[in-house]
């Protein structure tokens, strides 16, 4: 199926890494459902992209099963289907120490990044199945700390761990319904959220440092060479990081 026929539904696409991947998709000739807490956001990423009737802004709380469903539902109504989900929302709880964290932070933490991400794999899991033809792809956002915790920040790396368990699942589950599903862990992508850390981010040691960054647009390129391979190739887990950042290493 060519992209021009192709539908993908991003998540948290009105900044940072979902902006740039729903821009990156529009302009290889997706259809694209921009999904987002505030609507504003997404109406001028829609204006950006300048992209016509192939854009279509959806206010959406990922936490929340009904507004998920009428995600799904509009999409689907609009554009006939669902041919990718790139299940990017999320967010952090910053500079918490572990031991002042308050039930109310991790929870909100993990309603959007694990609940969240949940609700959308299941919505789009349950079109690809029954369209004709039948399947999609999956993309969840991992994020590197799937696999390693910056200081203080329980919440986030908790649930980018387990959402690393929800992409081997969705990826063996759907196997039987030509649904693939693969995860991008992203380090230091440069955007209007992650600038601070080009400034100074707490290190394991306790210090103090500025970090290298890279381009959010080399993410977008990712996520649609991942998303443009054909259905029996599946990239299960990608890593892209900014090359000097302190991942790899003892600190």
């Amino acid at each position: 199926m060519s992209t021009h026929h192709k539908v993908a539904v991003v998540t948290g696409a009105g900044t940072g890494i979902g902006k740039a991947a729903a821009l990156a998709l529009l302009a290889a000739g997706y259809r694209v459902a921009l999904a987002g807490r505030r609507s504003t956001l997404l109406e001028q990423v829609v204006a950006e992209a300048d992209a016509g009737d192939r854009a279509l802004a959806l206010p959406t709380d990922v936490a929340d099963a009904a507004q998920v469903n009428a995600l799904f539902d509009q999409t689907r109504a609009k554009f006939g289907r669902v041919d990718l989900l790139f299940n990017n929302a999320g967010i952090n709880a910053p500079g918490i120490a572990f031991e002042d964290l308050s039930l109310e932070k991790w929870q909100s933490v993990v309603d959007i990044n694990l609940t969240g991400m949940f609700l959308c794999a299941q919505a789009a899991f349950r079109i690809m199945k029954d369209q004709d033809p039948r399947g999609g792809r999956i993309i969840n956002n991992g994020s590197i700390s799937a696999h390693a915790p910056r200081p203080d920040s329980a919440p986030y790396t908790c649930t980018k761990h387990a959402v690393t368990g929800l992409t081997k699942c969705i990826s063996l589950d759907g196997r039987k319904y030509d649904i693939a599903c693969g995860q991008i862990d992203i380090g230091n992508a440069l955007s209007e959220i992650s600038k601070r850390m080009s400034v100074g981010v707490k290190q394991a040691n306790g210090q103090i440092a500025a970090e290298a960054m890279m381009d959010v647009q080399k993410v977008a390129e990712s996520v649609v060479h991942m998303a443009g391979l054909p259905l029996d190739t599946n990239i299960q887990f990608l890593t892209i990081m900014a090359t000097k950042m302190p991942f790899v290493g003892r600190g």
